[in-house]
This record gives structure tokens, C-alpha cells and sequence, in this order.
């Protein structure tokens, strides 16, 4: 008897909590922007093979030529996950946090990069149903740690994260570069 009480007050506590949430869903959500575009373009290439397996093979030994390890692969469905560890540390960074120390006359020391992963996700499809052209898609992004700092008397412990897609264009331009010339293939702008 008693743990069917429990298990009734759970349920209308659970669904009191539930009645509470109103699900919001903002119409700009699934709206596509002028940038999104133009990050897909920068991302993506047709390859004119119908060796899509091939083209994944090439795919990986040039990201690891790039100092990444290929972490996942799943060559059925054309799918590869690479990752590489830097220092997060950028030049000015330990500069400005000691002439803040200084301006806020020792009450403050901003927190600055420590780490980074930086990743990669490619996508491999056939275009056509044939399958004799290829499109590659590949996306970089990064997780970067910050090391710790002080506001006032609180500390600010290290380990906070933020994550965020790479938009060089320098980068995808190299990594298109190196798989045409790994493969002896053009690669062919959307």
C-alpha cells in the first residue's frame, strides 16, 4: 500500500510540473539564413567517382595528414568523425589578462583558453542514382576549455566550455585541396 502511495504522488507531481511547461517553438528556428548558405558552400564539393569508399579512404588519410585521428567511421552510410587536441592559447590572450589584473588594481583576473578539440564530421553521398558523382560535405567545429580566474573575491573555477563551428574558409579550402590531389579528382563547387 505504502509504495503505491509514493508511486501516485510521483505521477501528480509529475504531471503538475508538466502542466507548468509551455513548449515554445520560434519560427526562426528551422529558417535558413544568407550565412548557412554560405557556410554549405564552403563545406561542401562534387566529386565525379562512383567509388564512394574510396573517396572515405582518401578522406581519412588526409585528415590525418592534417594532424587529426579518425575517432569513427562508417563506411556503409558514408560517415567519418575525426578529432585532433591543441593548446586553445591565443597570442594577447595572457597580455590582456595581466593589464585588466592591473586597470581593476588586482580584483579581477580574466579567465583565458586553455585546451581545444578541434573536430571534424564528414558526410559522403551520391548525387545521383547512378551514383557516379559524389558530394562531400565536411564540417569543422571546437571545444575550447578556459582556465581559471578570479572577479573580486569569487573564484571562477576552469573548466568552462564553449563550443563553436571553425568558419575559415583558408581550412576547407585546404582539406578540398589535399583530397583532390589524393584522389587525382576535381573537386566541383555546388
Amino acid at each position: 500500500m505504502h509504495e503505491w502511495s509514493l508511486a501516485s504522488i510521483a505521477l501528480l507531481c509529475s504531471i503538475q510540473l508538466a502542466g507548468c511547461i509551455t513548449p515554445t517553438e520560434p519560427a526562426e528556428l528551422f529558417q535558413l539564413t544568407a550565412e548557412s548558405l554560405q557556410n554549405r558552400a564552403m563545406q561542401t564539393r562534387l566529386f565525379e567517382t562512383s567509388h564512394e569508399k574510396e573517396l572515405l579512404s582518401a578522406s581519412a588519410a588526409v585528415l590525418q595528414d592534417l594532424g587529426f585521428q579518425v575517432e569513427e567511421s562508417v563506411l556503409d552510410v558514408g560517415f567519418l568523425r575525426a578529432t585532433k587536441e591543441r593548446s586553445a592559447r591565443e597570442y594577447g590572450q595572457d597580455i590582456g589578462r595581466f593589464f585588466l589584473f592591473v586597470l581593476s588594481l588586482g580584483k579581477f583576473i580574466m579567465p583565458v583558453d586553455l585546451h581545444q578539440k578541434i573536430a571534424a564530421t564528414l558526410v559522403a553521398r551520391p548525387i545521383d542514382p547512378h551514383g557516379s558523382s559524389q558530394e562531400i560535405r565536411i564540417m569543422f567545429y571546437r571545444v575550447v576549455w578556459k582556465g581559471d580566474g578570479q572577479a573580486d573575491r569569487q573564484y571562477l573555477p576552469p573548466g568552462e566550455q564553449k563550443m563553436e563551428m571553425i568558419r575559415d574558409p583558408v581550412l576547407y579550402q585546404q582539406f578540398f585541396a589535399k583530397l583532390s590531389k589524393a584522389t587525382f579528382l576535381e573537386a566541383f563547387t555546388l
